[in-house]
């Protein structure tokens, strides 16, 4: 029996919204559909000062950005659909992770804060909407990230080969799978994905990211400044560990060194190799095994970062896509998955991952008002 989940994705890299609309068969899962809604410059530029770290915003303010992005997550769906020619009711659910504000899993009182209103969803769509997957796993005394690695695991894992999955968005995850299913699965953020160069690019050249990593490349890498910033206690940090751009920000490079005192060709540079660095330093470290890296994610498409990490991995470094999964979906994906979970009542964290204390079922369930209505199983 085929069903159909929907995933909305809005990553790190703050620059839009991807729609995955997937068919799962006995668990498998196949695209069926994608659609990528960019923001308008005005919404990117407003979401990108709400979610600096030391933002003073109104209650008002935030409140209607949620309404808006609850609107656009609700057209992306839409427009999602009537590309496919499915009809609303042919959805079993949504999966909406929405776009993350503010990450602080290991502050006293922590919590992981995602806007994008999923009641609007839910009524714009018609279809059940499931939502807020993070809070529960930090509930659960767990960092709320990363959840891919369940979906990565169902997607990805092969019984004669060590693989390890690297997702790079804003922020940059691994998952480690070994060959034997038994085995345990971990999997963390190793810092810095694409964050700090499309900050750097932004302030320097008032562009969203560095291109194919044209200017990076055309830099010099310092690699003392790199020794520097590798000192950061995150990077130092055992798992399970998570991070986001309100810790990796323009404040976190100035903290370290006087940036203007360098060429800022040569500091992309050195923040590209920081990035590829501390990803190939964790797959030594916690997946000396690996056979396989596969990359996903938006840094996918620098391709002077890659050329990096494949200098300092030792196995073959290839696209998920070879995989039979486009790196820009699986993000989108894995949400239509965690939906899945969640309408099966199934756990959607690994606890092994996470660092919960159990596996629990994550996010709300808001019902939808149009065909098929959400019934536990």
């Amino acid at each position: 029996m085929s069903e159909l989940y929907i995933g909305l994705m809005s990553g790190t890299s703050l620059d839009g919204i991807d729609a995955a609309l997937v068919e799962f068969t006995d668990n498998k899962a196949q695209l069926i559909q994608f659609e990528y809604l960019p923001f308008p410059d005005e919404i990117q530029n407003t979401i990108q000062r709400l979610s600096k770290p030391d933002a003073l915003i109104s209650l008002k303010e935030y409140g209607a950005m949620d309404t808006r992005l609850g609107r656009l997550f609700a057209e992306s769906v839409n427009t999602l659909l009537a590309k496919a020619n499915i009809r609303a009711s042919a959805v079993n659910a949504i999966g909406s992770h929405g776009l993350t504000t503010y990450h602080a899993p290991s502050i006293r009182l922590p919590f992981s804060l995602q806007i994008g209103d999923p009641n609007i969803i839910a009524e714009l769509t018609g279809i059940t909407t499931v939502a807020d997957f993070r809070r529960r796993d930090i509930a659960a005394q767990g960092q709320g990230a990363p959840l891919v690695p369940a979906f990565h695991q169902a997607a990805f894992h092969h019984p004669n080969e060590h693989r390890c999955i690297v997702n790079i968005g804003g922020i940059a995850n691994i998952t480690v799978l070994p060959k034997q299913l038994s085995a345990q699965v971990i999997g963390f953020d190793t810092g810095p994905g694409n964050t700090l160069m499309d900050l750097w690019i932004k302030l320097h050249q008032n562009l969203s990211y560095d291109k194919n990593g044209v200017w990076g490349k055309s830099g010099n890498i310092d690699h003392d400044l790199v020794a520097l910033l590798k000192q950061d206690a995150y990077f130092n940090t055992a798992p399970p560990k998570s991070t986001g751009k309100e810790y990796f920000s323009l404040p976190w490079i100035y903290q370290y060194f006087d940036a203007f005192s360098h060429k800022a060709e040569d500091i992309q540079a050195s923040l590209c190799f920081l990035t590829a660095i501390t990803i190939c330093d964790a797959i030594k470290k916690y997946a000396p095994a690996t056979e396989r890296v596969l990359i996903c994610g938006g840094g996918i498409h620098n391709s002077y970062l890659l050329k990096l990490i494949q200098q300092h991995i030792e196995c073959p470094v290839e696209s998920t896509e070879k995989q039979g999964i486009h790196p820009n979906h699986v993000e989108a994906m894995a949400f239509a998955w965690l939906a899945k979970q969640t309408i099966n009542n199934l756990p959607g964290n690994l606890k092994e991952v996470t660092g919960a204390i159990n596996s629990v079922i994550l996010g709300g369930i808001y019902l939808g008002n149009k065909g098929r209505i959400f019934r536990s199983c």
